[in-house]
């Protein structure tokens, strides 16, 4: 069976016979059987998958299916599907089962996609690596040696191993697109608020949001319409209307800005940044106005964002204390043993390590002097980029500042891991939405994504004008 590149490929099978949704979830089972050195699957639905498959293929018959039959798709361990195992990747929820689905779990349901199993993450979606797993790192599929990107890195490199055909991702600061750039394929974080979080484990509440990893624009497109919309459930969610997003090539020309700053960072690897300004020159030679502009605030957007988010974090995992639910350590004697060995057993260390620094800046001596100040700084990062989007239709920036690194050199030193985020944060800071399209390779043959970033609510532009990027390419 070949590697379907869009579900409009698989319907045109289905259409010819040539392929039914039951064979279509033996293909992927066979795959994840075979790649399960990457360490991709926590968890395969596999007579689950198979029965619901058999369903479709009636409703298929019938004429009765619905947008997304035939679309095979992995879910982060951090999103519930209701009687099934989610954990977050650790400890402290191992076995635990779900009592509820998430809203864009139903959502994707109700239009016949065939959920397939869990994918691996790092712990709590704390991560840019995927390393942080309670059940180990994540391979590249492109390099078994690298990461796969964090921490949606199972989400990516299930969808790029051709584990699956679609998955969903988390983005908190990069955590869909950053993988999605390392493994080659696209990654879409929607504007804060347009998909609701109902039934995501939380690690930063004012940051979370839930997207898709895919290899096309189409089905990039396709799954956030259905995904996307008003949730009575989550609070946050926007009511601002969805509309199709019927992707076209637009014809009109554009008007781009990108960063100096960016450009000019000391980890921007030098042929990512070369690729980029022969980009910038491609897109000017089709008459599209693409112009640098500053953005004073990139020394202060990645502390900014860890004060932040580590702050919520501190908050959002106090739930998890060994009493209510999960992890309970064997060795409690006591309420006071119960809590503090529960917790330091239950968790993993890049996780305690966020959840001290949170506490730390959220305590009464340094309030002010760091979280307060951090929101502030989100506040300026917040209406400078409003104002460029203004001006210009779109911000275009590198996802990364290198391609995926070797597994385990960047453990020692986690400020240096917090550095990969440096071009995605800008984005969840801002709210607004931003795709990672899989326009180039390495030299080492390694992928490379870039990052186009728009105005709150204009996914459907964003979609259309990276259609128009990756059909330059091809």
């Amino acid at each position: 069976m070949k590697n379907f590149s869009s579900l409009n490929e698989i319907h045109e099978s289905i259409k010819s016979g040539s392929v039914s949704c039951q064979s279509l979830v033996n293909y992927y089972l066979e795959r994840i059987d075979k790649h399960k050195n990457l360490n991709v699957y926590v968890e395969v639905f596999a007579e689950e998958a198979l029965v619901q498959a058999k369903n479709i293929d009636e409703k298929i018959f019938a004429g009765t299916a619905g947008r997304l039959a035939g679309m095979v798709v992995a879910i982060k361990d951090n999103i519930c599907f209701e009687g099934h195992k989610v954990t977050a990747a650790s400890k402290i929820l191992y076995g635990f089962e779900s009592l509820y689905s998430a809203t864009v779990v139903k959502r994707l349901l109700k239009e016949d996609a065939i959920i397939i199993g869990r994918v691996n993450c790092d712990e709590f979606a704390m991560g840019s690596a995927n390393e942080t797993s309670y059940y180990g790192a994540v391979k590249n599929p492109k390099n078994p040696k690298k990461v796969s990107g964090g921490s949606s890195g199972g989400s990516a490199a299930a969808v790029a191993a051709d584990l699956c055909q679609v998955a969903l991702g988390s983005d908190t600061g990069g955590s869909i697109r950053q993988p999605a750039a390392f493994c080659g394929v696209v990654g879409l974080k929607p504007t804060y608020s347009r998909v609701s979080r109902y039934g995501l484990i939380a690690y930063a509440s004012s940051f979370d949001q839930i997207g898709p990893i895919t290899k096309s624009i189409e089905d990039a497109a396709l799954v956030t319409e259905i995904i996307s919309g008003k949730d009575h459930n989550d609070s946050t969610s926007s009511s601002v209307k969805v509309e199709p997003f019927n992707i076209v090539l637009p014809t009109e020309k554009k008007k781009i800005a990108y960063l100096k700053e960016y450009l000019e960072s000391p980890g921007l690897d030098p042929e990512i940044k070369e690729k980029f300004l022969d980009l910038i020159s491609e897109l000017k030679a089709q008459g599209h106005v693409v112009e640098e502009q500053t953005f004073s605030y990139l020394d202060v957007i990645v502390p900014s964002y860890y004060v932040l988010t580590t702050a919520e974090a501190s908050s959002n995992l106090a739930r998890f204390d060994g009493v209510h639910f999960g992890y309970r350590s064997s060795n409690a004697k006591d309420l006071e043993s119960t809590y503090k060995l529960s917790r330091t057993e239950g968790f993993g260390e890049e996780v305690k390590r966020r959840i001290m620094l949170g506490t730390f800046v959220l305590s009464s001596g340094y309030y002010d002097a760091y979280y307060t100040k951090a929101q502030r700084v989100r506040r300026l990062i917040q209406d400078r980029t409003t104002a460029l989007l203004k001006d210009y239709d779109f911000i275009l920036m590198p996802t990364t500042p290198t391609t995926a690194f070797d597994i385990g050199v960047k453990n020692e030193d986690p400020t240096v891991a917090y550095l990969e985020d440096v071009f995605t944060v800008h984005a969840n800071l801002a709210g607004t939405p931003a795709i990672s399209l899989p326009l180039w390779v390495s030299s080492k043959n390694m992928p490379i994504g870039v990052q186009l970033m728009g105005a709150a609510f204009k996914e459907g532009d964003l979609l259309n004008f990276s259609k128009l990027l990756m059909h330059s390419r091809n």
